[in-house]
């Protein structure tokens, strides 16, 4: 039940609150010393007054006791000054004093109850043995105390002086309790005051911290709304600064994010409205010629066949794109064999590296089992090995290499083509990106491939990496784990 509440309480969106916390801390931190404090002071009064109550006391009471033996008095208790004595200190400290002789029997008891009865205790048997005991009752409040009556008259320096008697004192201690009390009220007073000011401290020291947090808040607010779109900058303290600098971050993505989006959407546009313009221009040549001969019609309609398969691989690419793109987006993950699979893609690649007396060669270092989509993965492979032929030389090579270790297996596709500029390899994934347009146009496609086979490749937890050499070729490694797991 207890947990549950706390929970609720911790769940609760004023104790969610950053200051509410510091507050709070700040708070008990201030009153913990401040209880620690009084407690400590009290009980150290309370200490020292009983210990100077005692010593006071035992000097009064061995002052007496030396009486005692002078005016004989535990053989004859008719002495009127040691009674009237022991009567003005009993009501001095508010006690009872028992006189209590070798024999164990009370011969004074300034209450009159016990005298003349036998009394037998670990105190007073202590005391016989000259050991003073002293015990402090707080809850009834009381001290009490054994002074022993010692005649030291006639005893040699190697004698043991001899105990006659043994003088048993009960102390009220109500004037400790009540100068306590007092005290006890003034403290109050005075936490009341202490805490007060903790409280105010504590309040204006929680406002001071969260401060720049809430500026680091107004800047984002403000970013947010549209009212600039400026770095932000709350130096204040290192952990503002990192959530600033990681905004910061965040807001340079979004910018790169947004002229990728506007780039993406007129490129579409032109990749999209390329092929449609070519189809008019073709239909409306046929449209506006009279008795247009079966051969030009044919070749007119070649064309547009060309660039309806063009439009349609476009939208293909890009629908494969989106689905890659989505987050709920699953792999149909199982055993393949990789060999097998490149060996496949090679077989049907190889006729386009023909064309071009492109040789293509596969170098398998060992047998390898992988949990992927095979359907995927043969697009990402396949994307990488045709770009390597379409972007290559005449009488050039490609090289596909597999290899792997105990968690992951690797394809590196290197080829003798024409290369990556240095100021391009950053953007080769970028969707409808192309180094070389003009010559892209020339061999086809839709700029859409490495889009395609980056997305494949992060959905299977692998990695992709490039490297090249302008006008000597190119080599991407590509690593996945042997095991798929979400």
């Amino acid at each position: 039940m207890l947990k549950k509440v706390k929970d609720q309480i911790i769940k609760s969106s004023l104790f969610r609150s950053l200051r509410i916390r510091i507050f709070f801390i700040l708070l008990i931190m201030g009153m913990i010393p401040s209880f620690i404090t009084r407690t400590a002071l009290l009980q150290n009064y309370e200490e020292r007054a009983v210990n100077v109550k005692i010593s006071e006391v035992s000097n009064q009471f061995k002052i007496i006791a030396n009486h005692l033996l002078n005016y004989n008095y535990l053989q004859d208790a008719s002495s009127e000054v040691i009674n009237a004595e022991l009567n003005q200190i009993s009501n001095l400290y508010d006690g009872r004093v028992l006189i209590i002789d070798n024999n164990f029997k009370v011969i004074k008891d300034t209450y009159g109850i016990s005298e003349g009865k036998t009394i037998i205790s670990e105190e007073v048997l202590k005391c016989f043995k000259g050991e003073n005991t002293t015990y402090y009752d707080n809850e009834d409040g009381f001290i009490e105390m054994t002074i022993p009556i010692v005649d030291s008259s006639n005893v040699k320096e190697d004698e043991t002086p001899k105990i006659e008697g043994v003088l048993l004192s009960s102390i009220s201690t109500d004037t400790i309790a009540l100068t306590i009390s007092i005290l006890q009220r003034k403290a109050f007073v005075l936490e009341v005051l202490i805490t007060i000011s903790i409280l105010v401290m504590s309040l204006a020291t929680s406002h001071v911290l969260i401060k720049p947090f809430k500026k680091v808040t107004t800047a984002i607010n403000e970013v947010k709304e549209g009212f600039t779109d400026e770095a932000i900058s709350v130096p204040d303290y290192d952990e503002t600064e990192h959530i600033v600098d990681a905004f910061n971050n965040v807001l340079r993505r979004m910018r790169t994010l947004d002229k990728s989006r506007q780039e993406f959407v007129s490129n579409v546009s032109h990749e999209l409205k390329t092929p449609l313009t070519s189809m008019k221009v073709l239909a409306d040549s046929l449209v506006m010629q009279e008795d247009v001969p079966v051969e030009l019609y044919q070749e007119f309609m070649i064309d547009i066949a060309a660039e309806i398969d063009r439009e349609n691989k476009i939208i293909n690419d890009l629908l494969t794109l989106v689905k890659l793109d989505k987050t709920d987006g699953e792999l149909n993950v199982e055993y393949v064999d990789i060999n097998a699979l490149l060996e496949l893609l090679m077989k049907r690649l190889r006729p386009i590296a023909r064309q071009q007396n492109i040789e293509v060669i596969l170098e398998s270092n060992r047998p390898v089992q992988a949990v992927v989509d095979e359907v995927k993965m043969t697009l990402a492979l396949s994307n990488l090995v045709e770009n390597a032929i379409k972007y290559n030389k005449q009488n050039g090579w490609v090289r596909v290499s597999l290899d792997a270790d105990h968690q992951y297996f690797t394809v590196t596709i290197e080829d003798s083509g024409m290369g990556i500029p240095e100021e391009a390899m950053e953007r080769i994934y970028e969707r409808f990106y192309r180094v070389d347009k003009s010559h892209s146009r020339e061999i086809g496609g839709t700029g859409l491939g490495l889009a395609i086979t980056r997305n494949i490749i992060l959905m299977h937890r692998g990695t992709i990496q490039v490297s090249s050499v302008e006008t000597e070729g190119t080599t991407f490694v590509v690593k996945i784990p042997l095991t798929y797991s979400k």
